[in-house]
């Protein structure tokens, strides 16, 4: 239970919070030695639920807006959900058996880190009505890039909104958006693995999983939203570097 309470708060945090929650929900476990139902495909499911949840409670009225007026809009979210979906689908199984290694992530959280510190020099005016398809589907590219474990999501979405000369405040909130189809599509994606593969799973888990990732994750988007208001993104870049560098202590320390 401490443990999947631990996991369900990492995972809301860092959901949204531009440092890959991929990358702490797999170094969590390894450097303090997890091992069990943590670690399966259902509580995935609990962590990916709690967070779309969050998600949802944030926007809901931003989504009633954009299904009832903002037409143009949803078909830039809808435009730049495809990348991810398509990549979701075609290399989910590659990804979880390949590239889930504390190398690969320390190698994205610094690579991608530069990226975001490059960012900040592009910011300009842009608001959600200005965004064209364009930049839609440069930001939805960008998403699917963030299947590799280290990227950040959120990170690399924000980012490549900064670098279309996005307001930080507005690109962060066209990415939460858009995180709910993706966050929607990789629940249903890792439920039905878990429906298939017959999995057996513990209530209690999957309870305190989804409850503690969906609180946090709320605090983390509204948190988020208001510090990009007058600060920029180079403090969680700063984060990704000192976690990069913890990463390959404990590589060596484990050689």
């Amino acid at each position: 239970m401490f443990e999947a309470l631990i996991l369900g708060i990492v995972q809301g945090l860092t959901e949204f919070l531009p440092v890959s929650s991929t990358a702490h929900l797999i170094l969590f476990p390894w450097f303090l030695g997890w091992s069990g139902e943590v670690d399966s495909l259902t509580f995935d499911v609990a962590l990916h639920a709690g967070t779309l949840l969050s998600v949802v409670v944030c926007f809901w009225k931003d989504w009633l807006e954009i299904f009832r007026r903002k037409h143009r809009l949803l078909g830039m979210l809808v435009l730049a959900s495809v990348p991810a979906g398509v990549s979701g689908i075609l290399l989910d199984d590659f990804i979880e058996e390949r590239l889930r290694s504390p190398l690969v992530i320390s190698v994205s959280l610094v690579v991608f880190g530069i990226y975001m510190l490059a960012s900040e020099r592009s910011v300009k005016e842009k608001r959600l009505d200005n965004l064209s398809f364009t930049d839609a589907l440069f930001i939805g590219v960008s998403q699917a890039v963030a299947l590799i474990p280290g990227v950040s999501r959120s990170g690399i979405t924000i980012s490549t909104g900064l670098f279309r000369g996005m307001e930080r405040e507005m690109s962060a909130r066209f990415s939460f958006l858009l995180s709910t189809p993706v966050i929607a599509g990789a629940t249903l994606l890792h439920a039905k693995k878990m429906i298939f593969g017959h999995e057996t799973y513990n209530l209690q888990l999957f309870g305190a999983g989804f409850l503690a990732s969906a609180v946090t994750g709320f605090i983390a988007i509204r948190f988020l939203l208001y510090y990009l208001k007058n600060h920029s993104v180079n403090v969680f870049a700063y984060y990704r570097f000192g976690l990069a560098v913890v990463i390959m202590v404990g590589i060596w320390l484990r050689a």
